[in-house]
């Protein structure tokens, strides 16, 4: 059996917040807040999830479908700035096997009263399922974070 074709993608999605890049940065550090934009699936069991954010930290999740499939995420920090940027590297996998490599930069930026996130992503896809899916996963999770920003700023402080 041949293996598709690697699919190189880089696509920047940008979203106004209102919060300031502190609070901003806080929907991504704190995993309580991370949790609430990025759970996606609740249908599907959580078999791990270990967050240790920081430079040179990592992050893992493993996650089991309701028909029984394994999906694995698992990100290493690679540079921190609270409130400025985060750039971390990523891979995730499915039935056991890789079916992505990417490198994220994510940064806040005062805009106005707000911020303005800009989220870079590198991606590698290996398994042929396209870059179009892929960045319509993260607009999604984006949009996410973008309403929970918005629904709990007085709840930050």
């Amino acid at each position: 059996m041949t293996s598709p074709a690697i699919e190189h993608a880089t696509f920047v999605i940008e979203r106004e917040l209102p919060a300031s890049p502190r609070d901003a940065y806080r929907f991504w550090s704190e995993p309580r807040l991370k949790q609430r934009w990025t759970s996606c699936h609740p249908d599907w069991t959580v078999l791990e999830d270990r967050h240790d954010f920081r430079a040179d930290g990592s992050e893992s999740k493993r996650w089991r479908t309701p028909e029984g499939a394994e999906q694995t995420y698992r990100a290493a920090y690679l540079d921190v700035v609270p409130g400025e940027r985060i750039i971390y590297a990523y891979e995730m996998g499915f039935r056991g096997q890789r079916i992505s490599a990417s490198l994220v930069t994510v940064e806040f930026v005062p805009s106005g009263a707000g911020t303005l996130m800009r989220f870079t992503e590198q991606a590698a896809l290996l398994d042929g399922s396209g870059a179009q899916g892929r960045r319509m996963g993260t607009e999604a999770g984006l949009d996410r974070l973008a309403e929970m920003v918005r629904a709990g700023v007085a709840e930050l402080h």
